[in-house]
């Protein structure tokens, strides 16, 4: 059939095509990928059926099967027997991350948990989909209101370390959020505030966007040194400080038992507050106290689910003290990022029932097992940080920085990050990468990444 007897077919989407380009197939799956990164096809669309299509194009059935086909497989396409083909939702995220040209890297530089706890947060989320009144976790509903649920926060934050009560409690939507509203109700623009010379991004990115300046204070094997602090207290006029004292980001050190009480009594000598995050608390199994048990009114104690729960939960719990509880939930409400009532109730459950306990068991055990594997091969090599976390510290051999190291990874296939990312201020960074450890999706991708590093830095020395 001519072409031109299909112009007012009411078809979706009317290719067109040069037939000269062999192979024909691939020629089309990647006119079709351009009309979806273009928005000539929009997410959700449905394509003509292919016998419609081939018939449009004169082209093979099969030609039109490869072409749909190749685009099913980067995600562009959804198709379902009996309803048809569909241009995909996350299409055009899929068109980036799936782009030819761009390099595919064994990630080994974000600090992601296993995926262990992945299968049991599913069955409890469709055990709560199933019950009568579910429609009330879609609405604008509070999270954090039940009584019960800041009963759950103060559980888990007990098992970190820190004893707590409903009354101090505060939800925020991750982390970074939690963080970026303690320092937006607590500073104003150009207030200094303490932290280690190597830290987490996320803190210097908040910090940077709120003007608020951070100051680096010395370490000694690792540890943020007190008589830094208060020296910084005395002739830095810092206003606040924020410590991960449990598997320092980046560095993978702890905090002694001893250093925390001594900086607990420096914030209240010098009155400062100290945001406390606890990200990585529940890693191991018996975690030593947490700074804020020590200055109870000093510390805003941030317990975020992400590691050691879910990355996709976005929940943080915040145990804060009375004189800044008022601000900071004035700064989370108005930085405008509500907690899902479906998450913070689901992550309830999970607390409230003891399967949080199972759900950690298990990521422990990942960790374990993924360490061991590292320490073989990192065997002849300075690779700080111990079997329970999730990423680990690396210094380098010879004369390489972690940025040139950084890059030097990536064009072999294995991101790593370097100290570049995590230095403060004029710090000198250390020659080191943070190397994730349960990022990888599974034991043989972990391997064959290590693999890798090994054969590099083995040509290093």
């Amino acid at each position: 059939m001519p072409i031109n007897s299909f112009e007012n077919y009411p078809m979706s989407w009317k290719p067109s095509i040069d037939k000269t380009e062999k192979p024909i197939y691939k020629a089309l799956a990647r006119q079709l990928e351009q009309d979806i990164v273009n928005g000539v096809l929009l997410p959700g669309t449905k394509l003509p059926p292919q016998r419609e299509l081939a018939d449009y194009l004169d082209l093979n059935l099969s030609t039109i099967s490869k072409a749909f086909k190749v685009c099913e497989l980067k995600g562009l396409l959804s198709a379902t027997v009996g309803s048809g083909t569909f241009v995909s939702y996350d299409a055009l995220s899929n068109a980036y991350l799936l782009e030819d040209t761009k390099p595919k890297l064994i990630e080994m530089g974000a600090t992601l948990p296993d995926h262990a706890s992945y299968e049991p947060l599913l069955l409890q989320l469709i055990s709560m989909l199933q019950e009568t009144d579910y429609e009330k976790w879609f609405g604008y509903g509070r999270a954090g209101e039940s009584l019960w649920q800041k009963d759950a926060a103060v559980k888990l934050i007990r098992r970190g370390g820190f004893e707590t009560a409903v009354d101090h409690i505060l939800f925020a939507n991750g982390g970074q959020n939690a963080i970026a509203a303690a320092l937006a109700s607590l500073c104003k623009p150009g207030d200094r505030i303490g932290v280690d010379d190597h830290t987490y991004p996320g803190l210097k990115t908040a910090a940077a966007m709120l003007s608020v300046q951070i100051v680096p204070i010395k370490s000694e094997n690792y540890e943020m040194s007190p008589e830094s602090l208060e020296y910084a207290c005395k002739n830095e006029n810092i206003k606040g400080v924020y410590l991960i004292p449990d598997y320092h980001n980046p560095t993978a050190s702890f905090m002694s038992v001893e250093n925390r009480r001594m900086i607990a009594e420096i914030a209240k000598k010098y009155h400062l507050f100290v945001i406390e995050d606890a990200s990585y608390h529940l890693l191991g199994k018996n975690p030593l106290p947490a700074l804020a048990s020590f200055a109870p009114e000093q510390v805003i104690h941030i317990a975020s689910l992400s590691k050691s729960l879910a990355p996709g939960l976005r929940l943080a719990y915040v145990a804060v003290p009375s004189q800044f509880k008022e601000p900071i939930s004035k700064a989370l409400y108005n930085l405008n990022i509500t907690v899902s009532p479906l998450l913070a109730e689901l992550t309830a459950r999970t607390i409230v029932s003891n399967q949080f306990e199972v759900l950690i068991e298990g990521h422990l055990e990942q960790a374990i097992r993924r360490n061991h594997i590292v320490n073989r091969y990192f065997a002849d090599y300075t690779c700080l940080g111990v079997e329970t976390g999730i990423f680990r510290w690396l210094l380098l051999p010879g004369g390489i920085t972690g940025a040139e190291f950084e890059k030097l990874a990536a064009e072999h296939g294995v991101q790593v990050y370097a100290a570049e990312r995590f230095v403060v201020g004029n710090s000198c960074p250390e020659r080191a990468v943070r190397v994730s450890v349960c990022a990888p999706k599974t034991l043989e991708e972990l391997e064959q990444g290590l693999m890798i590093l090994k054969r590099l830095l083995n040509d290093l020395t």
